[in-house]
């Protein structure tokens, strides 16, 4: 965030000064609204410290308003308030409003290279290996985790400064114009768009109302002659189509013959990792993640063609993709514990085209021995909800899955249906209510050299399972 006075700070979110001491009349030229504000913006007062933005939301449990006095004890300059709260604030009539004026206002001034990314899966996972390949070329910030809606996004640019090089942002949407408004909150140079599957198509309405929603991006682009490169997918048609949409110069990623990044002899290693020949327009260099799981391949491409915009040589891109490690937790997280049970903790969210992923590379990770699906709801399908969890369910059989346990209501009886129905299966399927009974089958029966896969939409809460059956043994370590 870039230094302003609690004036400069109210005029950008057009608010009101209020509860600022008088200045002594020792000193006449101490005028308190001259206190600084360096950044960044918190919205939990445990996270305050000197000189930062404290942002008082009034939640459905908890108000932030009741917190104000903590955060300036702790050293916040100011706060950012809908009503008075007895310290330093400025008084706003919407606090999410002012806090993405005071973003559009802090990207615009900084003049850092904007990246946003936007798709159905992968954006998180994108994002950070964008992150790591864009910091080898100077300072970079990024989304935190997934913090990707008109809270988080902000709360992430207010984290640049004056030596900010790289500002990386993901952009999630819960319907059409979100994007659209996101990208007016901190307008990006290279916009990429990953995907358009089923995930969210209940809360959308359809596949082309998401490929509507997620084109949004492309559409915000500069012109090609003002510096905009659209990054696009030459592998899926709905986002291969985008081209039309945007003024940008496009650049395609991919396994198509077309894509101008383009990956050659992909392949899954026995260990569930991928590789690959990066081929760009200044060379070709071999990759080998460290991240599991086939999807990484185009997720990588992603980050390697707006590296390759960026500057970056193609020895050096493949180097820092090969490298490149999990900064998100909870996504195709693998853990051996000391008793040799392998966890892969992919729980923090799920959609058709990811559990498909998570099940290919749970397959080939089983070397042999057994693998477990522990797998839940996948939220938000709509109509699609019963045929997406019966095709997921049938595809752990025909992928030689040993045992799927399907944890939770109607959407886990659908998975386990699906399982059984395939016709391979008897008692390899098994419905249970919920986590803890998992936990309770799990202990009983794991054994050395089982591979076990956690993996539900994030409100099913289902990394419990895999957190406490780390839990249950000493000296795990993360696979490297």
């Amino acid at each position: 965030m870039i230094p302003l006075s609690i004036a400069e700070l109210a005029a950008v979110v057009d608010g009101k000064p209020h509860g600022l001491p008088v200045a002594p009349d020792t000193d006449p030229g101490a005028d308190p609204l001259n206190a600084t504000v360096t950044g960044p913006a918190v919205i939990d007062s445990r996270e305050a410290a000197p000189g930062v933005l404290f942002a008082a939301f009034e939640g459905e449990r908890v108000d932030g308003h009741d917190y104000a006095a903590a955060a300036v004890g702790a050293g916040a300059a100011a706060v950012l308030a809908t009503r008075p709260v007895g310290v330093p604030a400025v008084l706003v009539d919407d606090v999410t409003a002012a806090l993405g004026a005071l973003a559009r206002h802090t990207v615009r001034e900084l003049g850092a290279t904007l990246v946003a990314l936007t798709g159905s899966s992968g954006k998180t996972s994108t994002k950070d290996l964008i992150a790591q390949l864009l910091r080898e070329l100077g300072p970079t910030v990024w989304t935190p985790g997934s913090l990707n809606n008109e809270i988080g996004l902000p709360l992430t640019a207010l984290r640049a400064d004056a030596g900010t090089r790289h500002l990386v942002l993901e952009m999630g949407a819960r319907g059409v114009g979100h994007i659209r408004y996101l990208a007016e909150l901190t307008p990006p140079r290279i916009g990429v768009v990953l995907n358009v599957g089923t995930a969210h198509v209940g809360e959308f309405g359809g596949q082309d109302r998401i490929a509507q929603a997620k084109g949004e991006l492309v559409e915000a682009l500069p012109a090609a002659d003002e510096g905009g490169v659209a990054v696009l997918n030459a592998d899926d048609p709905l986002v291969r189509a985008m081209a039309a949409r945007t003024r940008a110069r496009v650049v395609f990623f991919g396994e198509s013959g077309e894509a101008d990044i383009r990956a050659e002899e992909a392949r899954l290693g026995s260990d569930g990792r991928p590789s690959f020949t990066l081929c760009t327009p200044t060379g070709r260099s071999g990759v080998t993640m460290r991240l599991y799981g086939e999807h990484h391949v185009s997720n990588a491409l992603a980050a390697a063609a707006v590296a390759h915009e960026l500057g970056m040589p193609a020895t050096q891109i493949a180097e820092a993709l090969s490298s490149a490690g999990p900064l998100s937790r909870w996504r195709m997280e693998v853990t051996e514990r000391a008793d040799g049970v392998t966890i892969v903790n992919d729980a923090y969210n799920a959609n058709p085209d990811s559990m498909r992923a998570a099940l290919k590379t749970l397959a080939t990770m089983g070397h042999g021995g057994r693998t477990w699906a522990v797998l839940g709801q996948m939220a938000e399908l709509g109509d699609d909800s019963q045929a997406e969890h019966d095709a997921i369910g049938r595809l752990a059989v025909r992928l030689n899955v040993s045992k799927l346990v399907s944890v939770g209501g109607l959407e886990a009886a659908w998975l386990d249906m699906g399982a059984k129905n395939e016709g391979s299966w008897g008692e390899e399927s098994v419905h249970v209510s919920d986590a803890q009974a998992a936990l309770e089958l799990l202990r009983d029966e794991l054994r050395s050299g089982d591979v076990v896969l956690v993996k539900a939409s994030r409100a099913v809460g289902l990394e419990r399972v895999a957190i406490d059956l780390l839990g249950d043994t000493e000296g795990g370590v993360a696979a490297r």
